[in-house]
């Protein structure tokens, strides 16, 4: 920081003091206040979606590894007692179709969803540091306003000897009130514009994610029910009827009958 930045950053830590002990008017601007409200929670719910779309994308990722590493596993368990039975086939089956489902999600989904998804919103978030240095810029000359009309008044109320110490005065009052009101105009007609971009920015971003979505949902949906084929006629129809249930109460009964899970 060089020593004007730094007599800068002092003048201003003074003023701010002075304000908060209430012996210089502080410019209350609301029409800005409005708009930057606005503004910081459409920050937050960018940063938010950011975050819950990465969140997404993890879980989808690892949904289906999880399911196939699941699949590996009940094959195992029907293989090691007959391969030839309807339930090792239709395991072998499910191993197959999950195999795919996550092969298919890495090859064909993650690829555009990053691009349609993940990378619009990334863009959209890097602007906010760069809008957020604006809006410091621009606190930091109204304080400067600020302390420049507080000195002009004192200079009024009290007039000095000195011819010249009026109009020097005057001028840097008129000099930091026009550099304040040049950049707090530009953010209050231009903050309402950032907003009113976000649903023709997010549109297509958010019709993507919804037909890979349907995409996913219904390649999932045909791979499962390829699957169903492998079982019997009555497994469907007691699944259909709701017995299925009865009938894994049945035999976790049966397991707690055996010594060795007994609770005595």
């Amino acid at each position: 920081m060089s020593w004007t930045g730094f007599k800068k950053s002092l003048n201003r830590a003074g003023t701010t003091v002075l304000q908060k002990t209430g012996q210089i008017e502080r410019t209350i601007d609301r029409e800005f206040a409005d708009e930057e409200s606005k503004y910081r929670a459409f920050e937050k719910e960018c940063q938010a979606l950011q975050r819950d779309a990465k969140q997404y994308q993890d879980a989808m990722r690892s949904m289906t590894t999880t399911q196939a590493r699941l699949a590996e596993t009940v094959e195992t368990f029907y293989g090691a007692a007959d391969r030839t039975s309807d339930g090792a086939m239709a395991s072998h089956a499910f191993t197959s179709a999950v195999e795919e489902l996550d092969g298919g999600i890495q090859r064909e989904l993650e690829g555009p969803y990053r691009t349609t998804v993940m990378e619009p919103l990334g863009k959209m978030n890097a602007y906010f540091p760069v809008v957020n240095e604006h809006i410091t810029k621009r606190n930091k000359k109204l304080l400067d306003f600020d302390a420049a009309r507080s000195k002009l008044r004192k200079v009024i109320d009290k007039p000095s000897e000195d011819p010249t110490k009026l109009p020097k005065t005057q001028q840097e009052h008129d000099d930091a009130k026009e550099v304040f009101e040049l950049m707090n105009d530009q953010l209050i007609s231009e903050l309402p514009q950032l907003l009113d971009l976000r649903i023709p920015y997010f549109d297509p971003s958010f019709e993507a994610m919804i037909r890979m979505q349907c995409k996913f949902a219904e390649e999932g949906y045909e791979k499962m029910s390829a699957v169903q084929r492998y079982f019997a006629d009555n497994v469907r129809d007691d699944y259909a009827a709701g017995q299925l249930d009865a009938q894994v109460e049945a035999v976790l009964q049966e397991m707690r009958e055996l010594s060795i899970c007994g609770a005595n």
